[in-house]
């Protein structure tokens, strides 16, 4: 499994309900995607919940490598090339996913994280982490990354109730959520 995302950031005053037209059409293109277990079409608005500013940004897990490179060399990607510019894309590997109850998501949450010296430790912690969050009733999922280039956790929770300021971290309004690898990662759980 991998997961990336990729932020653009927009002006103060750009047309967010482009955006929102944007995911409404390109969203659906995405349910049946082989190999891909969710993309995130995800938004923030300036000043709501935290946000610095506005942006819109994807949010995936990828259930096969081969998956991702040939959606990289697509004319999927190239469109969002020819829309936003080449983006800087964030990369992480899986440490632990934990799938709720929920059946879709209204926000995600991101939280990044220094990784501290327990490296062995650093897994367990986690899943029992994300198996409580996976418990609530709005956790469509709970999922711990890392980035080796950095050295640094990210965390996210895919949530059915509406985006609020976090207490840490980052909010995300979902604009769409494609899904078509969830019934595996529901299989494999």
């Amino acid at each position: 499994m991998f997961m990336k995302q990729y932020i653009h950031r927009l002006p103060a005053d750009y047309d967010m309900n482009r955006i929102r037209e944007r995911a409404a059409i390109l969203g659906p293109r995405w349910d049946g995607t082989q190999g891909l277990g969710f993309k995130a079409f995800i938004t923030q608005q300036r000043q709501a919940h935290g946000a610095p500013g506005n942006s819109y940004s994807s949010l995936y897990l990828w259930l096969d490598d081969e998956a991702v490179a040939d959606f990289i060399t697509s004319d999927r990607f190239q469109a969002v090339i020819d829309g936003f510019g080449r983006p800087q894309i964030e990369t992480w590997i899986p440490l632990d996913i934990h799938l709720g109850r929920a059946e879709t998501a209204r926000s995600v949450y991101r939280e990044d994280l220094d990784i501290g010296r327990d490296l062995a430790g650093l897994k367990p912690r986690e899943t029992a982490r994300n198996n409580i969050l996976a418990r609530h009733a709005d956790t469509l999922a709970a999922i711990t990354a890392l980035d080796l280039s950095t050295w640094r956790l990210s965390r996210f929770l895919l949530s059915a109730e509406k985006a609020r300021t976090p207490e840490t971290g980052s909010a995300y309004e979902v604009l769409h959520l494609a899904k078509p690898g969830l019934p595996m990662l529901l299989a494999a759980a």
